[in-house]
């Protein structure tokens, strides 16, 4: 199917639909946040959730990366609806899933019953990547970098302080209150949601089966699409791998240190992610390619300097962290922000497919990180996870750098 055929039936959602105002924005930016958290919440608990359900810390590490890999095949699946279908539809329904998936992971009895819930509640977070085309839609071509950063702060934000929530709420009322509150937040949200976003017009006629057979054209016709996708994956590897096992690394000697420090470390990475709208500027001002460049280069630098752990005192340690911690996120978030802006400008009629791409190869990374990262820890310890983590923004940077060079 060429790119032609496929866009044959588009009809344009009207930009006159609705005005991206200060309160839509405020609301788009929440709704991210809070429904991307579900994905990380378990991450500072499992030092806690795996003396609780008798696991051990390889088999909780499942846990992380069937969410993700959920979250991936939801993206896949799922979010090219929202070029078919009103997209304010399927953010509701999909939220009230979501709050059904995180009210069983909470009364969850056993590891089995915990491990399909955690697919379940990947499965239906991806709500967040149908609320980020909405904002690109909704926003002038001349500012779209800087609407789509903004909302993308309310999804970062959720990420980086859904692990502080979570680390404080397991320490002091046990894991399970976090998913339950986590479920009324969400079932609150799509309520919000349902009152106060616009209809949005669909932008293709195709079928379902079309639709997905589109994905695999869209993927075959943009390098800039695939070269997005790649960058940004092995980025996600990285910053999952240092994410998923943080907790159980400083859960054991010689911090021994319980899952609110661990979760507090996500109070450094928002520093980082409060960055998001700046780089949506930047990236309209001084191009997007550049701008995932200098992103991939400050990831590497700052996994790089936590090689210097061993060599320095437990206090200065935990303040080398939380320094690197600031620098990666700022890294892969100002990446990803640029990465949209590249895709979003490739097919603006297909944006939740494009987007569905791009996602899906971030979540893919982010299953991978998981699963590697605990791989790591059990086998060489800390610096695995660095190493892993090093590796894949390496590779990351590479990627921008040959692109670049490829273009001149």
């Amino acid at each position: 199917m060429s790119t032609t055929s496929m866009t044959k039936n588009i009809t344009q959602a009207a930009p006159e639909q609705a005005t991206l105002s200060t309160s839509l924005t405020f609301l788009l930016a929440a709704g991210t946040g809070l429904t991307v958290a579900a994905l990380y919440y378990s991450q500072p608990t499992l030092g806690v959730l795996a003396g609780d359900l008798h696991a051990t810390a390889r088999n909780v590490g499942w846990i992380p990366t069937l969410t993700q890999l959920g979250y991936a095949i939801g993206l896949l699946v799922l979010a090219p609806l929202g070029d078919r279908y009103d997209r304010r539809n399927i953010i509701v329904i999909k939220a009230l899933i979501l709050s059904a998936a995180l009210l069983l992971t909470g009364f969850a009895p056993t590891l089995g019953v915990l491990l399909a819930a955690s697919l379940a509640v990947g499965l239906f977070a991806t709500v967040a990547q149908d609320i980020v085309p909405a904002a690109a839609t909704l926003a002038p071509a001349a500012h779209r970098g800087k609407a789509v950063g903004t909302v993308m702060t309310g999804l970062l934000m959720g990420i980086l302080l859904s692990r502080v929530v979570s680390g404080f709420v397991a320490e002091h009322f046990g894991w399970r209150t976090v998913f339950m509150a986590a479920a009324v937040s969400v079932l609150l949200l799509a309520g919000v949601m349902a009152k106060g976003l616009p209809h949005f017009a669909p932008t293709t006629t195709q079928s379902y089966p079309a639709l997905l057979q589109s994905l695999a054209t869209l993927w075959r016709a943009h390098r800039k699409l695939r070269l997005a996708a790649l960058a940004q994956g092995l980025l996600a590897l990285g910053f999952s791998a240092f994410w998923s096992t943080l907790a159980v690394m400083l859960h054991d000697a010689p911090f021994h240190l319980g899952s609110a420090v661990a979760g507090s470390f996500g109070l450094a990475g928002a520093v980082g992610a409060l960055a998001a709208p700046f780089a949506g500027r930047l990236a309209d001002r001084r191009g997007a390619e550049w701008v995932t460049r200098i992103a991939a280069t400050i990831t590497v630098v700052s996994f790089g300097a936590m090689l210097f752990m061993p060599l320095l005192s437990t206090g200065a340690q935990l303040a080398l962290l939380a320094l690197a911690t600031v620098g990666f996120d700022l890294g892969v978030q100002a990446s990803l922000i640029s990465h949209q802006s590249i895709i979003y400008g490739i097919a603006p009629e297909a944006r939740s497919r494009l987007n569905a791409l791009l996602m899906t190869s971030v979540f893919v990374g982010m299953a991978a990180g998981g699963f590697l990262g605990a791989q790591a820890l059990a086998g060489w310890g800390w610096m695995g996870v660095v190493g892993v983590a090093m590796v894949a923004s390496g590779g990351a940077l590479l990627v921008r750098i040959r692109a670049a060079a490829a273009r001149d």
